[in-house]
């Protein structure tokens, strides 16, 4: 192998590792403030880690420890009822990832396949609407839900966000077109109606770019706060994002509970990390999808 090669390549190596520690560094942080006592926060604020690491944040967090405990910890007494948010947070992002998948796949492939008057005109303002901030659209659903009687519910909550968002259209729209006609054809002279077409056909064909959606959108939907916050402030509509968030305020604004926010903060990150350990090589094969193999 040529010297100037090696080099290149080393240098790629050096670059990548730098780039991945940059990126997981806050995370490691953020697990090494949760099991650092409070105590020795700033005692301990520019080593890499504790010198008494403890549970124990993560226990007052999950309501393991008794009012008295979490105050002997260092925390403020303040509670989260973890579990419920974490629930709360699962059906909000799954109805949203679910439903969303499935009515952007159908629109998709009506964008790809299907000729109707105005089809092209429809599409360009989808692709325009990329270029809406979401927060224009912020006031205007929370007036429309609130004129519609569902504040403080799931429905409230996950009813602007349902149908589809104009990249996902997008983005199922481009691999539809890359799957070859004699497929459909083929399945036409079967007697298969576009219906039975897309559901048996389609569908089956596209499993990494729908489950590259479902992802993204399960954690756009798992990190949303303004949204929740917004509408479901409710204890009984609570997410996980938003009851941190209570959890922080309920501290003395003269000693903020970041010990607790972390342990918090990494447990609520849990359930979206096994969720990308178990699809994340899926997901890493779909970016490289050519419709067919």
């Amino acid at each position: 192998m040529p010297s100037g090669l090696k080099i290149g390549r080393r240098a790629g190596w050096i670059v990548l590792i730098a780039a991945v520690v940059v990126t997981l560094f806050p995370f490691y942080w953020m697990v090494r403030t949760a099991l650092t006592p409070a105590a020795d926060l700033y005692r301990d604020a520019a080593a890499l880690w504790p010198h008494n690491p403890t549970m124990i944040n993560f226990k007052r967090v999950l309501g393991f420890a008794t009012t008295e405990e979490a105050r002997a910890a260092g925390g403020s007494g303040a509670r989260i009822d973890f579990l419920r948010y974490t629930i709360n947070s699962v059906v909000y992002s799954g109805l949203i990832a679910g439903v969303q998948t499935f009515c952007c796949a159908m629109a998709g492939y009506a964008f790809a396949r299907l000729r109707f008057p105005g089809r092209d005109l429809a599409f360009g303002v989808i692709i325009a609407a990329l270029m809406v901030p979401p927060i224009f659209t912020l006031l205007p659903n929370f007036v429309l839900v609130k004129q519609l009687g569902i504040l403080n519910s799931m429905q409230g909550m996950v009813l602007p966000s349902l149908l589809m968002t104009p990249f996902a259209v997008f983005f199922l729209r481009q691999f539809f077109l890359s799957i070859p006609r004699d497929v459909e054809e083929a399945a036409t002279l079967e007697g298969i109606d576009p219906w039975g077409m897309f559901w048996r056909i389609i569908l089956p064909m596209s499993r990494g770019p729908l489950i590259t959606i479902g992802l993204t959108t399960i954690v756009w939907s798992w990190k949303d706060y303004l949204w929740p916050l917004l509408v479901g402030r409710g204890e009984q509509t609570r997410v996980l994002t938003v009851g941190l968030g209570v959890f922080l305020q309920q501290s003395p604004n003269r000693a903020p509970d970041w010990t607790g926010l972390m342990a918090g903060s990494v447990l609520s990150v849990v359930p979206v990390l096994v969720l990308l350990l178990f699809l994340g090589r899926r997901l890493v094969q779909s970016l490289n999808f050519s419709g067919l193999k």
